[in-house]
């Protein structure tokens, strides 16, 4: 088999581009051909793989391994083809031979037995582009509890210097789970969990030491500090991210078939903002010397007071035991969104700018976690005799309901439990009419989450003599009502479609991240937007955009079916 060049397709740009890309890649090319020194190359991947003798050892058509090549230089980022930094044959050579007896091996390339070679012609500045392929392991027949075995990866061609890749494979190894956890039924915003954190060493061998990991989202902390600990707190990028990590190490000997806890429970306390944080933990199987170096990485602080220590649970139920160890805390916390209406008058001819505004109230931050940062969608009709003439980057027209246009706005998540956003649209006034009321709406569908629905709608009102419908919160009685407008306005010239979600949602726009301002008949905010649901004790990671789609085409009457 023949490692295949990358190409990337591309839109025909200028012939000056055309040409300055034809010319870097010949420039790399040849630069690389021509030198003096060779040109190194690492071969990377997994350099470990420790076997189950239970059989779970990952999806079995999943390699563990993934063989790369990392060549110095930039990896190269945009259109046109991807410059090589060098042309000429290459082999990679596989060698799985010490594998016989102790573990079956699938290997790509023409393989002879246990041994493959791989044919290649072009490298690429970095690894992305320079894939060789994936080594899958599994136990076989005659694999028993220590068999123990390297692939050894090598390569050469001729101006190319290669560092090798050795692959240690391991049967029956140390191999541990956590104690599950489970949530009480009333714990609130602001209490304390006490997790029963735990393990077990499910595998064949003794394991000499052993490390924890444990991590709380934003609304999560760890009150008490240990001195074989070290803590890292995340308060800044992505509030997806943010949170405090820590990693406590144990020399102890983790016996084969055992299991432990800690000597305490670890405390974790949820702020009073807190719904659906998350809390996790793990155990790893790692040498003191190891753990030592594992401690002074990234940016931790050392623990301070006493060690945290692990005791032996005789007689423990081995199905109290999980791979993964996570939980939400709490899950009973409630927020509160807020929509605002704007009150305007103005003569035909006239421009008007109507600041809706869009807040979570709290007491609780909508944290979005487990689906990545899903956005919320609310719509905005358009006043009778209006056009709008800009409307914020955040929302993009559409039909609200049948003969009914209007714009469907995106807020993006996590939302923080006192942002404040405002979505200014620019109004032109085509036809004075007394009392022109449009209906500004989050969608009606019940979010046990939502403390406060009575201010989930609001109005723009365009000319108004009720004063009792001044474009605040809440339902009005006054004019007809399609979903909010009378008579329909129509609408042109926005200065923005649906943005990108700085957050990871999809269609809002939140200009850079978790706080900001966008002055270009965008959005202020304050946080970014979202909503996860749950029911019972499953999570529902529903993002209310695509729930927002289908609730307009049920009142568009186009019926049900999934949502674009």
């Amino acid at each position: 088999m023949t490692l295949q060049s990358v190409r990337r397709t591309w839109p025909l740009r200028s012939v000056a581009l055309l040409a300055a890309t034809g010319l870097a890649a010949a420039g790399f090319a040849g630069t690389a051909q021509a030198a003096d020194e060779p040109l190194p190359v690492t071969i990377t991947g997994a350099n470990r793989v420790d076997l189950s003798l239970d059989g779970d050892n990952g999806e079995p058509t999943e390699p563990q391994v993934d063989l790369r090549l990392n060549v110095p230089g930039e990896e190269f980022e945009g259109d046109g083809d991807i410059p090589t930094v060098f042309q000429g044959d290459y082999k990679i050579r596989i060698d799985a031979s010490e594998l016989a007896g102790v573990a079956s091996v699938k290997l790509p390339c023409a393989a002879d037995g246990l041994v493959a070679v791989c044919d290649g012609y072009e490298l690429y500045a970095g690894e992305t582009y320079n894939r060789v392929g994936g080594i899958r392991v599994d136990v076989g027949d005659d694999s028993e509890v220590g068999d123990f075995g390297t692939i050894k990866v090598t390569g050469e061609g001729e101006g190319l210097e290669f560092t090798p890749l050795d692959i240690d494979v391991l049967v029956g190894g140390a191999e541990f789970v956590n104690r599950e956890l489970s949530l009480p039924k009333d714990l609130k915003a602001g209490d304390t969990y006490e997790a029963p954190v735990g393990l077990r060493n499910k595998g064949g061998m003794d394991a000499e030491g052993v490390v924890l990991r444990f991590r709380g989202s934003r609304g999560l902390s760890f009150p008490d500090s240990y001195g074989n600990c070290a803590y890292a707190e995340v308060t800044t990028g992505s509030l997806l991210r943010q949170g405090t990590e820590a990693i406590c190490t144990f020399p102890d000997t983790i016996k084969a078939g055992t299991a432990y806890a800690l000597t305490e429970p670890l405390k974790v306390k949820t702020a009073d903002f807190a719904l659906y944080d998350i809390f996790n933990y793990s155990f790893t199987a790692v040498s003191p010397a190891e753990a030592k170096s594992l401690r002074e990485a990234k940016d931790y602080r050392p623990g301070s007071g006493p060690d945290l220590k692990l005791t032996e649970v005789p007689g423990a139920d081995p199905a109290d035991y999980t791979r993964y160890a996570e939980l939400d805390l709490p899950t009973t916390n409630k927020y509160d969104l807020e929509l605002t209406g704007a009150s305007l008058k103005g003569a035909a001819g006239d421009t008007v700018t109507a600041k809706l505004g869009f807040r979570n109230n709290g007491p609780a931050w909508i944290s979005a976690l487990r689906s990545g940062g899903e956005p919320i969608g609310f719509t905005v009709e358009v006043p009778e005799g209006a056009k709008v003439t800009k409307a914020p980057q955040a929302c993009r027209e559409t039909d609200i309901a049948e003969d009914t246009k209007g714009y469907l706005c995106w807020v993006s998540t996590p939302l923080l439990e006192d942002a404040e956003l405002s979505f200014p649209f620019d109004l032109r006034i085509d036809r004075v009419v007394k009392n022109a009321k449009a209906k500004v709406a989050l969608p009606d569908w019940d979010n046990p989450r939502e403390s406060d629905k009575s201010n989930d709608s609001a109005w723009i009102v365009l000319n108004g003599t009720d004063q009792s419908t001044n474009g605040g919160t809440g339902s009005s009685d006054g004019g007809t009502s399609n979903g909010g407008t009378t008579g329909g306005g129509s609408s042109s010239g926005t200065d923005g479609g649906s943005g990108s979600s700085a957050t990871g949602g999809t269609g809002g726009d939140t200009s850079g991240g978790d706080t900001g301002t966008d002055t270009d008949g965008g959005l202020a905010l304050t946080g970014a937007g979202g909503v996860t649901l749950i029911a019972g004790s499953a999570v529902l990671a529903l993002g209310l955009g695509a729930g927002l789609v289908l609730y307009l085409r049920r009142r568009a009457g186009q019926g049900g079916g999934t949502a674009a």
